[in-house]
């Protein structure tokens, strides 16, 4: 729902009614009840007040900037900045990177997948924990270009 920016969807066939309402107050609202709808309706309710506006997301990357580009995980999976939790990480900040140096591993259904910068430049920010999860496009890396 936040990515389409959707706040409320609602659904009613045979006797049952689903509505899901997100940014208002209360908790979320789930009903059954006997309704004249045909099957597989999508009912546009007005809801009881007017949702607030979607706020933009605050880590969104800036694309405006000419010089900085973003490494963006090719998949979902688990980020991780070295080999093993013994070995350095593959980058830190600062580093000088080129189109093969590996950056990091995403990890994803027990395979261990080196991520390649694929530009030249140095990295300015690391936009990821170790350890946490990366959504596919997500950007994870911070790069400004040489």
């Amino acid at each position: 729902m936040k990515r389409s920016e959707l706040t409320e969807f609602a659904v009613e066939d045979e006797g049952f009614k689903l509505k899901i309402r997100r940014g208002g107050p209360g908790l979320p609202v789930v009903s059954q009840g006997a309704v004249s709808a045909p099957p597989f309706s999508v009912a546009a309710e007005a809801p009881d007040q007017a949702a607030p506006p979607a706020p933009a997301p605050s880590e969104a990357p800036k694309e405006e900037e000419t010089d900085v580009t973003y490494i963006r995980s090719p998949m979902v999976g688990t980020f991780y900045t070295s080999a093993s939790p013994e070995s350095g990480p593959f980058s830190e900040i600062g580093a000088n990177v080129t189109d093969t140096t590996v950056v990091c591993i995403i990890e994803a259904m027990k395979i261990m997948n080196e991520i390649q910068a694929e530009n030249k430049g140095t990295i300015v920010e690391i936009l990821v924990e170790n350890g946490q999860p990366v959504e596919y496009g997500q950007p994870i890396f911070k790069l400004k270009q040489s």
